[in-house]
């Protein structure tokens, strides 16, 4: 699985996210495979509410 590189300061660390990623669930094999990885989803998430932004002013690059 290849790794999202670290962009900001706060994002998800390798480390951090190994841990983590054991404890989502599977991907589907069925239908269309996700557009953004689930490490980029969380970081966007955890992006909005530290920094307590609107969804719209997510950055680009944690998916839409």
């Amino acid at each position: 699985m290849a790794t999202l590189a670290v962009t900001r300061r706060h994002d998800l660390t390798d480390a951090q996210w190994q841990q983590l990623a054991v404890l989502l669930p599977a991907a589907s094999v069925k239908g269309r495979p996700p557009k953004w990885d689930k490490r980029q989803l969380i970081n966007g998430i955890r992006w909005r509410i530290r920094i307590g932004s609107p969804w719209r002013d997510v950055p680009a690059e944690y998916g839409p």
